[in-house]
């Protein structure tokens, strides 16, 4: 017959409460040691089950962002890029970009770290409930411009116009193609004052109209993306060549 300590274990499990039946072994030892209550002991375990699950879900949340790696604003070396004014990013963590439906522009030449603060942010946004995905703007072109082409292109809009944050990695690296223009200022009209968007490019928007090969439709982009926009130059060296120079 099993006993009660067993069954409790048991209906742990059933409860696919799993992490709270690993804890209690050992809570038991400390509840008894500090003559807690039931209360302050069933407070305790469902306390440490809740955190476990939020953990889980934000985990979840930030591998179907599909960040290419983890960074934090922690990691980042302010004093290597004075340019980056560390207050202004700091209270980027606090989200009021995205109440206010924002969009973040970050520019200058490769290696500054443009990409490392907007994986920073996006991480801190999945912490915080957002729905993010990070792309490349070439796989994101290549995805519009693939689906455009079978017909399917409205839902592929639809699909990334609804993500909390867009993050868009490297415009600017490749050329643009006219169709592909069009798309893009198709998503970027359909998520105007609706979600934030952040951007890297290493070509600053006056230029925009050589990127997209078309000053008009580069005017209509700049239009939707700029209205409601943080811009953040970074002029630095580049963190690749940090200790070789």
């Amino acid at each position: 017959m099993s006993s009660n300590y067993q069954k409790l274990l048991n209906n742990l499990e059933a409860l696919n409460l799993k992490h709270m039946r690993e804890y209690v072994p050992n809570y038991i030892e400390i509840a008894n040691r500090d003559e807690l209550s039931l209360t302050e002991a069933l407070l305790e375990l469902t306390n440490q089950e809740l955190d476990f699950q939020t953990n889980q879900t934000v985990e979840r949340v930030i591998q179907r962002a599909h960040f290419p790696k983890r960074t934090s604003l922690e990691e980042f070396d302010f004093n290597f890029q004075p340019s980056v004014n560390k207050k202004e990013i700091l209270d980027l963590k606090h989200m009021a970009f995205m109440e206010k439906k924002e969009n973040l522009v970050f520019i200058g030449n490769p290696g500054v770290g443009k990409t490392h603060l907007v994986i920073a942010l996006g991480i801190e946004a999945c912490h915080q409930g957002y729905r993010t995905l990070f792309i490349s703007c070439h796989e994101l072109l290549l995805r519009l411009r693939s689906a455009f082409e079978k017909g399917t292109v409205d839902r592929v809009l639809k699909r990334y116009a609804k993500y909390d944050l867009l993050i868009i990695d490297e415009i600017g690296y490749l050329p643009i193609q006219k169709v592909e223009a069009n798309l893009f200022f198709q998503l970027l009209t359909m998520r105007y004052e609706k979600k934030s968007t952040m951007i890297t490019t290493n070509i600053i928007l006056s230029r925009w109209g050589e990127l997209f090969q078309n000053s008009e439709i580069a005017a209509a982009i700049l239009d939707r993306l700029v209205h409601h926009v943080k811009v953040f130059k970074i002029t630095g060296k580049s963190y690749r060549m940090k200790g070789k120079i």
